[in-house]
């Protein structure tokens, strides 16, 4: 294993955070919904990856607390990007399942970020485009960590 503290380790893991950081804040600009907030999206996006899920086990996934994630659940529902329906096993409990119209504004989103993507990738040159194809497989696994 590397050392990531010091030298060019430490210095190439704190470039990576700050190119992460800049072009995420980049693709956050890209907003089809501009009345949804990143982490609204962010709910959304993880229903669409891992299907209904309880609004527990969205908050374990979105790394914030039970009562913030009811708050977000129900604004969501209120806008129609989400639905409340009881839990198939424990009636005590409810699932989260997003609608065909969040599943469309995500659809809209994902291209509106892929062509700002694609736009940007037109600047490189064939080394660095093979370079970065072969690294997005690597990113997908940081990002899940």
């Amino acid at each position: 294993m590397p050392d990531l503290t010091h030298g060019d380790d430490a210095a190439a893991v704190n470039s990576l955070r700050s190119a992460v950081m800049r072009l995420s804040r980049r693709l956050k600009h890209q907003r089809v919904d501009e009345s949804l907030s990143p982490t609204e999206m962010s709910v959304l996006g993880t229903l669409a990856r891992c299907g209904t899920a309880t609004p527990g086990e969205l908050a374990r996934k979105e790394h914030v607390q039970p009562p913030s994630m009811t708050r977000i659940v129900a604004l969501l529902e209120a806008k129609g990007l989400v639905r409340l329906e009881p839990h198939p096993e424990d009636r005590r409990q409810k699932v989260v399942t997003q609608t065909e119209r969040a599943e469309a504004m995500l659809e809209e989103s994902r291209r509106k970020r892929n062509a700002f993507l694609a736009s940007l990738v037109e600047d490189l040159d064939e080394d660095e485009w093979a370079k970065l194809r072969a690294a997005a497989p690597v990113l997908e696994k940081l990002a899940h960590l």
